[in-house]
């Protein structure tokens, strides 16, 4: 590994010079970079020295661009069988946010300070916090796989997280809002409305109040796996937005969910009429195939609010999609038994929902439990210590 000046004179009888930097990387293949300062030529020199000798340099000849290798980390997931939704999203951020600014990118000269750099710009473009994360984590996956295919040393997008994770994490606690009741989780008073008013999708959306079920659990839940004797349901598939239909999100989100018993009445009087498919779904189309959740909410969830005047200020229903049921499942769940809940211990939640970590559950619903330190129990705490 050198660094030398070399002088040559041109066609036209010029005498030119540069800095030239000969060295090998890890699999002992010469290369050679030229540069106009000397300056530049040893600064270069002595990164390559030390990145070559912690395996973590990829010649700017061997490397390709971020666009070569977001094909081929499509190339990866569509090979492992990942959703098409997932695909779908990793191709919109690829086509709407990566390419247009780093496609043209060799990955070795991808550094931390252009990973910082990429992030300015999307947020320039008013790009939301939740998008940039996602973009960010999937430039994360495709220099992953770019690495496992030699194309690239070392993923700059790990090194940055490494050195902000603390920094995330207070960003993450300030900018998160916890759920509200009346606002993002319906009230007793507004789901006891609402069910007086349910017509269309009836056991569906009956189920996924007492359920607390994902709305792609409920599209893909079978009859097989709903047992009416003993009032029980277990969740095994579900069904994408595609309609296809495979596992759950996690190995938690395979799970037993007890029924009460107005559901288990609802529940066997619609399968006396449920149409009939080779799926043998719960609660599919009147063609025995997967539902569509557009139509579940514009036929079903929304005119139900609207009757129940469960409205927003300018009339259109209050609450946009089913996971506000799943919301709400969940306040019944760790509400007081007074105040008509279940007062559930947090695991125990944590199973009923699925969620791959109680730490998920803490975070998202552990101000909605019942505090033991306030009212009438604080004061008869206070007198023993007089």
């Amino acid at each position: 590994m050198s660094v030398r000046k070399r002088a040559w004179t041109t066609r036209k009888g010029e005498q030119k010079e540069a800095w030239i930097v000969a060295y090998s990387d890890g699999q002992g293949d010469r290369h050679i970079r030229t540069f106009a300062r000397k300056r530049d030529a040893d600064a270069y020199h002595a990164s390559v020295k030390v990145d070559v000798r912690a395996g973590v340099h990829t010649a700017p000849g061997k490397s390709i661009t971020v666009r070569e290798a977001g094909g081929l980390w499509l190339q990866s997931g569509e090979s492992a069988e990942l959703e098409r939704s997932t695909l779908r999203t990793y191709r919109m951020e690829l086509k709407n946010h990566i390419l247009p600014l780093l496609g043209n990118e060799k990955l070795s000269s991808l550094t931390t300070a252009t990973v910082r750099s990429f992030e300015d710009k999307l947020r320039a473009k008013k790009v939301s916090t939740a998008t940039r994360r996602r973009v960010i984590t999937s430039l994360g996956g495709l220099l992953a796989d770019a690495q496992e295919r030699g194309h690239v040393a070392q993923n700059v997008v790990r090194f940055l997280k490494q050195n902000r994770r603390g920094k995330d994490r207070k960003r993450e606690r300030r900018e998160k809002v916890k759920l509200r009741v009346g606002v993002d989780i319906p009230a007793p008073e507004e789901i006891k409305a609402i069910i007086t008013h349910i017509k269309a999708y009836r056991p569906l959306l009956l189920t996924a109040i007492f359920t607390g079920l994902r709305a792609s659990e409920l599209r893909g839940l079978r009859w097989d796996d709903i047992d009416l004797k003993r009032g029980e349901l277990y969740v095994r598939q579900r069904a994408d937005r595609f309609g296809m239909i495979g596992r759950p999100k996690s190995s938690t989100g395979e799970r037993t969910v007890p029924l009460p018993p107005m559901l288990v009445s609802e529940l066997r009087e619609w399968k006396l009429r449920c149409p009939k498919g080779e799926l043998r779904l719960a609660f599919p189309t009147s063609r025995g195939t997967v539902a569509i959740y557009q139509n579940i909410l514009t036929r079903g969830f929304f005119p139900a609010q609207i009757a129940a005047s469960v409205v927003a200020k300018d009339g259109s229903p209050k609450y946009t999609g089913l996971h506000c049921l799943r919301h709400f499942f969940a306040s019944w769940c760790v509400n007081r038994r007074q105040e008509g809940g279940l007062e559930l211990p947090l695991k125990v939640v944590q199973e009923r929902l699925g969620h791959s970590t109680i730490a998920l559950t803490a975070d998202r619903y552990s101000h909605l439990f019942p505090r033991g330190d306030d009212g009438g129990e604080l004061a008869a705490a206070e007198a023993l210590l007089r």
